[in-house]
């Protein structure tokens, strides 16, 4: 019997565990190992780790957490959550279950891309959707916000921070007369001819025949928890801004009893810096939630 099973082993549910560690709780981490930023060669603004490669991060961390003997590890995926607080099992994908008195849903999120050719290829590497974590490095060249809904007016608006914004509705966005003045006054290009493919390193195609060179491209993805474990066991879930996410209280518990939920699942806005600090969080709750169970 465990006393938590984490079900995702990226930062959020590694940082969690070792406030359970360091309780000397028994925890058990099963990874499917699909974390979020393995597009990206380099990770950045997470202090004392800024340019390090995702990998490097995520294997000293892992490193770290196992060498508390209380840690076990499970690489594979969870398939199903069956019981109640106190008396969980999780079945495995590759046989045999486990059993835990609390989960933790740490399973990540998954980026709904917009439909363009020659983007979901350079995702992570010259498409980006977070400004602080990739922004820098593009050295105040030109920068494409190809548009999937209103979240990309923000994004066109705060850029121009870290570059020459061009705004590319691509059909998916029509700024009112005031939004175009505020674009304008920020120094924003609105460019509205649809885009046909995504080229080079970061080269849009337009419809008409043009070729818009660009340093790097952001674009607003939609989010949804990665897997259906929480919908599948009751877990309330709820629309942001970014898309779908597992309600949570400020304990970081779910609707559901005795599970829990940190990360990019459970929160809004994303980032690797946000997400430990939720999991670290979500970590010390579950052990006062051991400590004092209703």
């Amino acid at each position: 019997m465990q006393d938590v099973i984490v079900i995702g082993g990226s930062y959020a549910g590694m940082a969690a565990a070792l406030q359970l560690a360091r309780a000397r709780r028994k925890v058990l981490l099963i990874d499917a190992g699909q974390r979020r930023n393995r597009f990206a060669s380099h990770a950045h603004g997470f202090l004392g780790q800024d340019g390090v490669p995702p990998a490097r991060i995520w294997e000293q961390a892992q490193a770290q957490l196992l060498a508390y003997p209380t840690i076990g590890w499970q690489s594979g995926s969870a398939l199903t959550i069956r019981g109640g607080k106190d008396d969980f099992h999780v079945d495995l994908a590759e046989g045999g279950s486990a059993q835990g008195r609390r989960i933790l849903l740490a399973t990540g999120v998954v980026d709904e891309l917009p439909d363009v050719p020659g983007l979901a290829e350079r995702w992570g590497q010259s498409v980006f959707h977070c400004p602080y974590c990739h922004g820098y490095e593009l050295d105040q060249g030109r920068i494409g916000v190809i548009a999937t809904g209103p979240m990309s007016l923000h994004q066109a608006q705060l850029l121009p921070e870290w570059g020459e914004i061009t705004l590319l509705t691509n059909a998916a966005l029509q700024p009112d007369t005031n939004q175009r003045a505020d674009l304008d006054r920020r120094g924003v290009r609105i460019e509205e001819t649809p885009i046909t493919r995504i080229s080079g390193l970061a080269d849009v195609e337009l419809a008409d025949g043009r070729v818009l060179a660009f340093a790097g491209l952001f674009t607003a993805t939609r989010t949804r928890p990665a897997g259906p474990l929480a919908e599948a066991i009751g877990c309330d879930l709820m629309e942001t801004p970014l898309g779908v996410q597992i309600r949570t209280d400020d304990s970081k518990e779910t609707s559901v009893p005795g599970i829990f939920a940190c990360g990019d699942a459970a929160r809004v806005p994303h980032s690797l810096s946000l997400a430990v600090g939720d999991g670290a969080w979500a970590g010390a709750q579950l052990h006062r939630a051991l400590v004092w169970p209703d």
